[in-house]
């Protein structure tokens, strides 16, 4: 009679002999395996390609703890192959099961139209670019009964070891869900463990990412293409296995320094056991034509090449915050789809989609999202505009040096409105002389403080008012200063004392210019290179709001201001109404500057307003 308990040693010996999930084969025998494979997908292991690729032989290691069988998903409704002339035999045949039907990438532009449905795009990184992949993502983005998923990776044969992940099944028992934030402090949820800048200070962070298998993980904080900052722990997109392309820009270690991390402290992508991992940073996951750096170093890809079967990125820059935070916490814990969730939450702050898929969804049916539009109750508007006072805004803070010179000058305009005193003491000339006398120097005063200080407080106002709006339903399409479209939207101040902002934003800058309506508007030109000891010559377009003097400058990142001068520190123009003239600045760089990417940002003064423009470019080794 056997007994009722099952031997654990039973158990491990049966685990062992468990046909493995992937199987390595020659690339003269994929076709071949792909065929035996799905014609039994339930007991033969998916073929995979690994000859030189030490990193994917790592990933089938870490992918048996997370995955325990192999099956059929459920199919999209459509897919297209992207370049599927370079893919080898037997890859198309893979993800052939993953569509229903299959369009020729000509029939793109009927997506959305006479085509609808789920989309499922296949092709390797350097395919997926602004076009087709911007007007995808924009027809699809809140339009109802459309969805859009990618399969991709850095090559050929990363794209098969991700068309083989999508039929791994993720083991039950594997329940782990975390968040690791560095510009949020949520409570942790019965179902969510989650990790702020607090534990950054006294827990080994790379051993809690690395050291658990997760079946969702997100990663919040700042960075660029290849990295994202948790604290002094830093995600890592560097895949040594991957070839180094001399010609594109790379971080520091590209050339050879140091990484601006404690490099202890660094947590390869393609080293975190999670079967789905989101990586909540702006830029992310840029699409090929519009990414910073060489792919030897993308976040994304490294992510592409390690065991998760989802991940999750940023097709370009978003403001994921509490909210988003809270939204994908709760989608997590009942199994909803992530992109679903952050991109409604983020809705009523960007007109487009800040996320993007790369893996089937686990879900194929159910209820989207609703999308977020900030529009809070009406009696809470009108409650707060009655209770709300000139200066009352927290913007500055109390002990701002401007604070004072600031409620002179609201006292003032205060009288000046008033029937009493408008016609009691000075004539409306007199009255719009003194207004700009006090304007201009508080003017020079703010150009001033901004040169010396850039991250004064006054430079937080597109955060700040943001979070206090509503997103305008205007977009205007418009054309960025690198040359590719964009968009131009406004965000409405909820409160009287939180004012509009305008932000354009393009895929590959970023969020280029900010400003607040009747403002100045800029764009800056550069080269897109400069030699370490170079000078970099800035070209800023200055289209003044009214006839007058207008004050500009420029500033570069806190960790390039040792390295640079600018000049001049400020200039003062005269500014016409509505007439663009050029203004120039020179960046002089130290020969000693570290070759990788940067920023600069040119910034104009008028009537108490700032307005700014930024612009990416990367500082590369002297010549000779």
């Amino acid at each position: 009679m056997q007994s009722a308990h099952t031997d654990p040693r039973t158990t491990e010996q049966s685990a062992s002999v468990r046909p493995p999930l992937f199987r390595p084969v020659p690339p003269n025998r994929l076709s071949t395996a792909v065929k035996e494979f799905l014609a039994a997908p339930g007991t033969t292991p998916v073929p995979v390609l690994t000859e030189g690729r030490a990193d994917l032989e790592r990933a089938i290691e870490l992918a048996g703890r997370l995955y325990d069988g192999t099956a059929r998903p459920a199919p999209l409704d459509h897919g297209v192959v992207l370049g599927g002339e370079e893919l080898p035999d037997g890859l198309t045949d893979l993800v052939a099961p993953l569509a229903r039907t299959w369009l020729a990438p000509d029939d793109l532009r009927r997506f959305g139209h006479d085509l609808r449905g789920t989309l499922l795009v296949v092709g390797t990184y350097d395919r997926l670019r602004l076009d087709p992949v911007r007007g995808l993502l924009q027809s699809t983005y809140r339009a109802a009964g459309l969805g859009l998923t990618f399969l991709s990776g850095r090559d050929p044969v990363s794209l098969l070891w991700n068309a083989a992940k999508q039929y791994a099944r993720t083991r039950e028992s594997l329940t782990r869900l975390g968040l690791f934030t560095d510009t949020d402090r949520p409570a942790s949820t019965d179902g969510v463990r989650v990790y702020d800048d607090r534990d950054f200070e006294r827990v080994d962070i790379q051993a809690e990412i690395l050291g658990h298998p997760w079946r969702k993980v997100v990663f919040q904080g700042h960075g660029k293409d290849d990295s994202i900052n948790l604290g002094e722990f830093t995600l890592c997109g560097l895949n040594d296995t991957a070839p180094r392309d001399a010609g594109l820009l790379g971080p520091r270690c590209a050339y050879g320094l140091p990484c601006y991390k404690p490099e202890d402290k660094l947590v390869a992508l393609n080293e975190v056991t999670a079967a789905e991992v989101v990586l909540s940073a702006c830029n992310s996951g840029p699409l090929s034509d519009l990414a910073l750096y060489d792919p030897r170093y993308q976040i994304l890809l490294n992510a592409l090449d390690g065991p998760a079967r989802t991940v999750v990125s940023a097709v370009s820059v978003h403001d994921s915050d509490r909210p988003e935070n809270a939204a994908w916490m709760r989608a997590a814990a009942t199994g909803a789809d992530s992109v679903d969730a952050l991109n409604a939450s983020l809705a009523g702050s960007h007109p487009y989609p800040a996320f993007m898929r790369f893996g089937l969804p686990d879900r194929q049916e159910g209820v989207r999202p609703v999308p977020s539009d900030h529009r809070p109750d009406a009696l809470l508007l009108t409650a707060g505009t009655r209770l709300t006072a000139l200066l009352s805004g927290e913007l500055l803070p109390h002990n701002h040096s401007l604070r004072p010179r600031l409620a002179r000058l609201a006292r003032k305009v205060d009288l000046w409105v008033a029937r009493p005193t408008h016609s009691a003491d000075q004539s409306d000339s007199e009255i719009r002389a003194s207004l700009e006398a006090d304007l201009q120097s508080l003017d020079h005063a703010v150009a001033e403080q901004v040169t010396g200080h850039p991250e004064t407080e006054l430079m937080n106002y597109p955060a700040h008012f943001g979070d206090r709006s509503r997103l305008d339903e205007r977009v205007d399409e418009v054309t960025c200063h690198c040359g590719r479209p964009a968009q131009r939207f406004t965000r409405r101040g909820l409160l009287p004392h939180i004012l509009d902002t305008v932000c354009v934003v393009c895929l590959r800058c970023g969020d280029v210019t900010f400003r607040v309506p009747d403002s100045p508007e800029l764009l800056a030109f550069a080269e897109d290179e400069v030699p370490a000891g170079g000078v970099l010559e800035v070209r800023a377009e200055l289209t003044a709001a009214r006839p007058g003097p207008v004050r500009l400058g420029l500033f570069v990142p806190t960790y390039l201001r040792e390295d640079t001068v600018v000049e001049p520190a400020i200039v003062k123009v005269k500014g016409s109404d509505r007439t663009t003239r050029d203004v120039t600045f020179r960046v002089r760089f130290d020969g000693q500057t570290a070759p990788q990417a940067y920023y600069f940002t040119v910034f104009a003064v008028q009537d108490l307003a700032v307005s700014t423009a930024r612009r990416h470019f990367g500082v590369v080794p002297r010549r000779g």
